[in-house]
């Protein structure tokens, strides 16, 4: 019996090749009918024989493209419409968006291959592409995605690209940026005043040479420029470092294969995995021991991001014996956002690369690299961006009209639409004009393409954030969300907890309800409410921000907030040359001028960090804390912590970490093994972090066993770990993050939720 069925189908199936899929699924199965994309999805119409039908479907949701995600299909009766054959009809651009907007993914296997064939015409044409790979999101001017409302409209297709683009059969139907060395972009050496010195291959194999030269150069990728250079050559390295003013900050690297990561870095299965996935993300490796690539890379640390290449581009640059190293750094000025456009990258990168190798195919909206790392098996985030960006999260929450607008640091806005939350691209530290620019425009472009009006703004509680002065100029109310709680609903959200649940939450900065500065917290609540349990001791933190970036007047606030004059004294004996600096931080402290007082997990790593002589003063964010870190290893040789109290003060408890504090400078004065006070430092943390939680589940009504971590400093591999094991070990059962970072990148996921929640209150308080 033949019959007539409407399929809509919801989820990343645009720019996949879910058409041309479906399209072939239809010639197999003898479907006649129109698939078509619209501003819901795709949109099936399919007529034939009901068990053929039946088969159809039950591909389509089996065996799709391999960057489509399927979110949902719903099958309805459809009146006969008699068609003669199955074909793809053009796009409806009625009507209101629920689409999920494609992400841009690594360069096929099959594309490379033809790329690398002399006999196709494509070859080593560095934008090769397909509807399994190349760019996406950085390219749509707007939905639905077709090729008009992109760069590639600029680009009039060639008869050989325009057949294979028309063929449902060839695996570029429909492959919107399509194109080759007759109609499609070109590559384009310029030298710093703009001149171009040569085009197309010849630019590619000049560029290679001057790598090898020892020579910066600025790259164009799939979201914004790289600094390149060889990994090989210390001296350009340093020159690097000298020109960007960064001098210890981790450079990323690119290598040409996985053979090459192997000879530097420890590579596990699921390491090997990520790095050659469509998304392609940098991933943060152990280093070998003993290997020859320049120790200039990650200064004091043990790790190091490397990335496979990812375009065409990238490869090409690669076929050469003897470039297999390549440091590939984001090209933006510290502060600025990332360079994407081509004069901007003339502008800022004068002084600093020697020349720049463009393209004339624009980016529209730049994303940085992804960055990763493997922890208990299992991927998680540092910073999430290009090829997850903006791939929504379902949530089982209305929070349409929600918008958050994330954090002071490693900001990341995120925007509710029916039930999914769309977080934005890394937009970084909005601490200048250009950078909430930024935020506004890629803002306002999603909330465009979303079809979304905000209702309700979630915003950070911090009164001098600039997220505050952003959600002033929206229409909407406005809420105001403590940091923690938003730390813990994140994780929370992520997986599947919407009961009151156990949160420790474990970071550098966060504006608390008491107007002091929280970051080493246990909380208890859910979306709804929370309530603080206990936290870390509050020690002044002398001149506030300066010393989070000059560590040391961190760790004599810390000792002297501890141990009063013995705090000084030891002060004076471990920052000898400082001594007239800690008598005026000592009358700071004693008058309460400039001396915010903090109790945050960031400060502790950053202070301990600055008494052992780690550093003392930080290049860059969170650099004394990552140096610590890195010295841990996850092998504990002796299990022995520092002494500590817990202590009950009014309905809260405190941690003080005064003994261990004390404990730390007498080692360091009396010349321990560093590595040993490291161990037993973070030991002693571990180890407050489990008694704290037995008192609170004896003496506090806490009818869970449910515990969620989040907070920057868990990507400390080790205190994770570690942490973990002895709860479950406890009975607790432990939950992380996995889909957004830890730190404040995955912020606005919490923010959302926890609006959402309080939406749903006010209604039924009403």
């Amino acid at each position: 019996m033949s019959k007539s069925i409407l399929i809509t189908i919801k989820g990343r199936v645009q720019g996949v090749g879910f058409r041309p899929f479906v399209f072939q699924l239809a010639q197999t199965y003898e479907i006649k009918g129109t698939v078509q994309n619209n501003m819901d999805g795709v949109r099936i119409i399919a007529e034939g024989l009901e068990d053929r039908l039946n088969q159809f479907v039950q591909k389509l949701k089996s065996s799709p493209p391999r960057l489509s995600r399927i979110d949902n299909v719903l099958i309805e009766d459809h009146q006969w419409g008699g068609f003669k054959h199955f074909s793809i009809i053009p796009s409806n651009r009625a009507g209101t968006s629920s689409l999920v907007i494609p992400v841009d993914s690594a360069v096929c296997d099959d594309c490379l291959a033809e790329m690398n064939d002399p006999s196709n015409f494509r070859y080593h044409y560095p934008f090769i592409n397909c509807t399994q790979c190349g760019p996406r999101y950085t390219i749509i001017e707007a939905l639905p995605y077709d090729r008009p409302y992109t760069v590639m409209n600029d680009f009039h297709m060639c008869k050989t690209c325009a057949e294979e683009y028309e063929n449902p059969a060839n695996r570029r139907h429909h492959a919107q940026p399509i194109a080759c060395d007759d109609c499609g972009p070109e590559i384009i050496l310029i030298n710093m005043k703009g001149k171009e010195i040569a085009k197309k291959e010849t630019a590619i194999s000049l560029t290679k040479r001057l790598l090898k030269l020892g020579k910066i150069i600025a790259i164009k990728g799939l979201g914004g420029y790289h600094l390149a250079c060889d990994a090989h050559n210390d001296q350009s390295i340093s020159k690097l470092r000298s020109r960007k003013n960064r001098p210890y900050r981790p450079l990323a690297v690119m290598a040409k294969s996985l053979d090459v990561v192997g000879k530097i870095c420890y590579v596990s299965i699921n390491e090997k995995k990520i790095l050659k996935s469509p998304e392609a993300p940098i991933v943060v490796l152990e280093q070998r021991e003993a290997t020859q690539f320049s120790r200039l890379l990650a200064p004091g640390l043990n790790t190091l991001g490397v990335m496979l290449p990812y375009t065409p581009l990238h490869h090409l640059l690669f076929d050469d014996q003897y470039l297999d190293l390549l440091v590939m750094t984001s090209a933006n000025p510290s502060g600025m956002p990332i360079v994407y456009q081509d004069d901007g990258a003339i502008n800022y990168l004068d002084g600093i690369a020697d020349y720049i190798l463009t393209s004339n195919r624009d980016i529209l909206h730049p994303l940085d690299d992804s960055v990763v790392q493997i922890e208990n098996n299992k991927m998680t985030f540092f910073r999430r961006s290009r090829g997850f960006v903006p791939d929504p999260m379902v949530t089982q929450q209305d929070v349409h009209g929600i918008v958050a607008l994330g954090s002071q640091q490693k900001n990341v806005f995120a925007i509710g639409r029916y039930q999914q939350i769309f977080l934005g691209p890394h937009i970084g530290d909005m601490d200048n004009v250009e950078v909430m620019d930024f935020f506004k425009r890629e803002f306002n472009h999603l909330m465009k393409w979303m079809g979304v009006k905000p209702k309700l703004i979630a915003v950070d509680k911090h009164p001098l954030y600039s997220t505050a002065s952003l959600a002033k100029e929206m229409d909407g109310e406005i809420l105001e969300v403590q940091h923690h709680h938003a730390h813990m609903v994140a994780c929370m959200e992520e997986n599947g907890i919407s009961e009151p649940a156990i949160g420790i939450i474990l970071d550098g900065t966060g504006y608390g309800d008491d107007n002091n500065i929280w970051g080493f917290e246990i909380l208890y609540g859910n979306a709804r409410s929370y309530k603080r349990l206990a936290h870390l001791k509050y020690t002044p933190l002398p001149s506030g921000d300066k010393a989070v970036k000059e560590p040391w007047r961190n760790a004599v606030g810390m000792l002297i907030g501890y141990l009063g004059d013995e705090g000084k004294r030891l002060s004076k004996k471990l920052f000898s040359e400082r001594t007239e600096e800690i008598e005026i931080i000592n009358k700071m402290i004693e008058n309460k001028i400039n001396t915010p007082l903090a109790g945050t997990c960031g400060r502790l790593f950053d202070a301990v960090s600055a008494i052992l002589g780690i550093c003392s003063l930080s290049t860059y964010d969170g650099e004394a804390a990552i140096r610590l870190s890195e010295m841990m290893s996850t092998d504990v040789i002796e299990r022995k912590e520092y002494p500590f109290q817990i202590m009950k003060k009014d309905a809260l408890i405190e941690i003080s970490f005064a003994q261990m504090i004390e404990g730390i400078a007498k080692d360091v004065l009396a010349n321990k093994p560093l590595h040993m006070i490291v161990q037993a430092f973070h030991l002693t943390i571990v180890i407050a972090i489990v008694e704290t939680l037995s008192y609170i589940t004896q003496h506090y009504p806490v009818s869970t066993r449910k515990v969620v971590f989040s907070g920057g400093s868990f990507h400390n591999v080790f205190l994770t770990k570690e942490l973990r094991n002895r709860l479950v070990e406890s009975g607790f059962d432990v939950y992380t993050h996995q889909r957004v970072p830890c730190n404040d990148g995955g912020l606005a996921y919490g923010q959302l939720i926890i609006a959402a929640h309080q939406s749903d209150k006010k209604e039924e308080e009403s």
